[in-house]
């Protein structure tokens, strides 16, 4: 028998009433379908997708779209993501540099500095870093009307019943959702990103002036896809590039690689 999720404390009530009142109101996020009627756990219930039309995409840093099937993540997909949180700041930036919104619940630690230096656009990105005992129920609602939820599950295992639920209704919002920090059955897309290095440590200011990453994808119907990025500073900002020689599939090493760090 699937486990309820524990009750909602009376802090938690309030700040879940805050958000959907900022929904309702503008709130900083973009418009979203009507409520859908309430179904079991107090979230929306399934919402089917129209049909006929074809999948809208968000962007992703441009060095990141090779490995993707769709050349970005799909809207109304939830995507499983493990590894280093440089690459969620640099998902948040391309976003909502174009004009999207996002929200992260329940990540803290999630390095808002990096999004923004990666051209992130702050008052575009709703952040809920205490979500209570119920994080998945905060995303339930952000899911009404942002492009974008990343969702920290803080260890947790989420019922396959719960998960289908959730799915449904990022479907039906035509919103995508990135879960982090635990386990959820059967999304449309893992992605894991690995620190493989990084240069700069012993010379000048002994600053990091890059980081690189192992990255792999896998859809559910289709084989890996591998590469590396690296995050470098470039022109006031920091830029997601494919290092040189490096292709989609490929995992050479950088060039200067100083230390190497195991994840």
């Amino acid at each position: 028998m699937t486990a309820r999720p524990p009750k909602a404390s009376g802090a938690q009530l309030r700040q879940l009433a805050r958000l959907r009142r900022a929904r309702a109101a503008g709130g900083g996020c973009l418009p979203g379908p009507p409520a859908a009627p309430r179904g079991e756990h107090g979230l929306s219930a399934p919402v089917a997708p129209a049909t006929g039309l074809r999948r809208e995409i968000l962007p992703v840093p441009p060095a990141l779209a090779p490995l993707l099937p769709e050349g970005g993540l799909v809207k109304g997909s939830v995507v499983a993501y493990t590894g280093a949180g440089s690459l969620l700041a640099g998902l948040l930036a391309a976003v909502t540099e174009p004009g999207g919104h996002a929200a992260t619940v329940g990540l803290p630690g999630l390095g808002l500095l990096a999004a923004a230096e990666m051209g992130a656009r702050l008052d575009r990105i709703a952040v809920v870093a205490d979500a209570g005992r119920d994080p998945a129920e905060v995303a339930a609602v952000l899911l009404d009307g942002i492009e974008l939820v990343v969702l920290g599950l803080g260890g947790a295992a989420v019922p396959p019943a719960r998960a289908r639920v959730l799915t449904a209704k990022a479907r039906g919002k035509n919103a995508t959702m990135i879960v982090t920090g635990g386990s959820w059955p059967a999304p449309d897309l893992n992605l894991e990103a690995k620190v493989s290095g990084y240069t700069g440590l012993g010379t000048g200011s002994g600053r990091i002036r890059s980081i690189s990453l192992d990255v792999e994808v896998r859809a559910k119907d289709g084989v890996p896809h591998r590469g590396r990025l690296a995050a470098r500073p470039l022109a006031g900002r920091v830029e997601w590039i494919a290092p040189a020689g490096t292709e989609a599939g490929e995992g050479r090493a950088p060039e200067r690689q100083e230390r190497s760090v195991a994840s």
